[in-house]
């Protein structure tokens, strides 16, 4: 292969001699040594479902890159699950492993170096630490998607088993019923079925232009998959070969045309965080208001769930992230350079002439459905505006976000009483004493990054919802974070978070708020039973403060290395 300029790997064999007779210790010909070196790496492990059998595609990466002619190299540093880490103290773990897997690939691929990188991973934090590394290390690279898991019986998925636990203590539903559906729920591997986090940034992953078109979500078990991790292995031998890196992809623009992507699939509120995270690797600022400019002229067009209806195996089926991007044509930059080595422009195009996508809309008809069922056309949109919005006040000045298109008309704007608590386990056991009445705020502080490394409120949340009365009377608000696969009023990410002195650490039981998501403001506005003006609301605050102290925590190890450093989760909850 004929390059315009030297390797990095060639560099390096000119000064570091040992290398090249420790790496003829394992699979390595003379030959090998001058091919162009790549990083062959994924998340595979036993982990969870995301990454179980990411091995098998590697090895279809692998033989991308042989049959290029580079020498690959396989690497692996595994991902934890959240649907395991949650409803105790694992789920710490869980943000901050985003960021330390994304610092794995940066020391494999430094540490040799390699010359390109080619990343497969499906987990919700493993794909945005990918995704981090790439624009971090900035040599040739794609992602390759891990995936959607197959559907599950009557198109019910994992996140039903919350609520379903309680109505197993509470003799709605037998324990035989139960532990059927636990059983039959999660039937391959793979992303989890619905428009979570997971499945999101393997759209976002594409929608950036480092995936090559239409890998996003996959159904796991269609040997399309493995032709998508080979075609991987085999293109980033030619990115290689034209010098195009990942700053030239990640511009500005993209990060826009990835964000009205998120908005048409409705997509999880984590993706603010992750890719504003991936945004400050690639020396790009990007706030939480741009997206909440440009889901309000973005509509959800992907009919998906958990608020939709359909898994996400049938968003591929009916022509994935390109069907989505050729609606949304008119809106997007469609010269932005993407891993194909073509521009946006020239892969849609492409996407138009080929025979595929018609092949596989017939999986469709397997459900009685055409793709029109899963993804609208933007002249008669699912929702009028995008899934998220921004809102701002006395209780976030920094902001705070929410999934408004999987909230109920009535529940845009609610005004109702504070019940507040530290943990989330307290507020489910006030739930489920029945403490928690319709109307309510309940409020989970002293849940961000820097606190205790930012879990979800997921059972919190999930509870509420599943309940007919509370989910239409009563919100959640938290500095934590939420699952992509939370539905209802539940606004998260709160900021400034309460251990760095926002005003969600001097709430009290009873005050009274108002979220007015149309309006996009969530304040106080009263307290004691009585409405009160923002000046004596704003004294209140200042008043409590004199008496606050914030609480301590003691962590170790990774935990108290990453809470020291993160970052505001509205900055991208980083530590780097």
């Amino acid at each position: 292969m004929g390059l315009a300029t030297e390797l990095e790997s060639q560099k390096v064999r000119k000064i570091s001699f040992e290398g090249d007779a420790l790496r003829m210790s394992m699979d390595w010909t003379v030959e090998d040594l001058d091919k162009v070196q790549v990083l062959v790496e994924s998340t595979n492990g036993s982990s969870h479902p995301s990454s179980y059998h990411l091995g098998e595609l590697v090895a279809e990466m692998e033989k991308g890159v042989f049959q290029m002619g580079g020498k690959p190299a396989i690497y692996t540093t595994t991902d934890i699950c959240d649907g395991v880490a949650q409803a105790h103290n694992g789920m710490h773990y869980s943000l901050l492993s985003r960021d330390m897997i994304a610092s794995m690939v940066e020391i494999h691929a430094m540490a040799t170096p390699f010359d390109a990188m080619v990343l497969a991973s499906a987990g919700d934090k493993a794909v945005p630490a990918h995704l981090m590394a790439i624009a971090r290390l900035d040599i040739p690279a794609i992602h390759v998607p891990g995936g959607a898991m197959g559907a599950g019986p009557c198109m019910r998925s994992n996140e039903e088993l919350w609520h379903m636990s309680v109505e197993v203590d509470q003799n709605k539903m037998t324990k035989e019923e139960f532990l059927a559906f636990q059983r039959a729920c999660c039937p391959t591997c793979g992303a989890c079925q619905y428009m979570g986090t997971a499945a999101t940034m393997q759209v976002m992953a594409e929608a950036l232009g480092l995936a090559l078109p239409w890998t996003a979500l996959i159904p796991a078990t269609n040997a399309e998959i493995k032709r998508a991790a080979r075609a991987a292995g085999q293109q980033v031998m030619r990115l290689v070969q034209a010098d195009i890196k990942p700053s030239r992809i990640l511009t500005r623009e993209a990060f826009e045309n990835a964000i009205m992507v998120h908005a048409a699939v409705g997509g999880s509120l984590n993706a603010v965080m992750h890719l504003i995270a991936i945004a400050r690797e690639a020396g790009i600022e990007l706030d939480a208001e741009t997206f909440d400019r440009i889901h309000r002229t973005i509509p959800v067009l992907v009919d998906t769930k958990t608020a939709g209806h359909y898994p996400t195996e049938l968003f591929w089926y009916a022509g994935g992230v390109p069907l989505v991007m050729q609606e949304l044509e008119a809106h997007l930059h469609l010269d932005v350079m993407t891993v194909t080595g073509h521009t946006l422009r020239d892969n849609l195009e492409a996407f138009r002439h080929n025979e595929m996508p018609k092949f596989a809309e017939m999986f469709l008809a397997n459900y009685k459905l055409n793709r029109r069922h899963v993804i609208y056309p933007l002249q008669k949109p699912l929702k009028s505006e995008g899934s998220l919005a921004v809102l701002k006040g006395n209780l976030a000045p920094a902001g705070c976000t929410i999934k408004k298109s999987a909230v109920v008309e009535a529940m845009l704007v609610h005004k109702g009483a504070a019940k507040v608590f530290d943990t989330e386990r307290a507020a489910v056991d006030a739930l489920l004493a029945k403490e928690i009445h319709p109307g309510d705020i309940v409020v989970i502080r002293y849940q961000g990054p820097k606190a205790v490394g930012m879990p979800e409120m997921f059972f919190m949340s999930e509870l509420i919802a599943s309940d007919p009365t509370l989910s239409r009377t009563t919100s959640l608000v938290t500095d934590g974070r939420f699952s992509g696969a939370t539905r209802g009023p539940c606004v998260g990410y709160a900021g400034p978070e309460a251990l760095d002195g926002g005003p969600i650490a001097v709430i009290a039981n009873g005050d009274i708020v108002l979220i007015d998501i149309p309006n996009r403001t969530i304040d106080i506005v009263g307290t004691e039973g009585r409405e009160r003006s923002a000046a004596e609301i704003a004294e209140i605050i200042r008043l409590r403060f004199e008496s606050w102290s914030p609480p301590e925590f003691h962590h170790k190890g990774a935990l108290l290395q990453y809470t020291r450093t993160a970052r505001p989760a509205l900055e991208g909850g980083s530590c780097s």
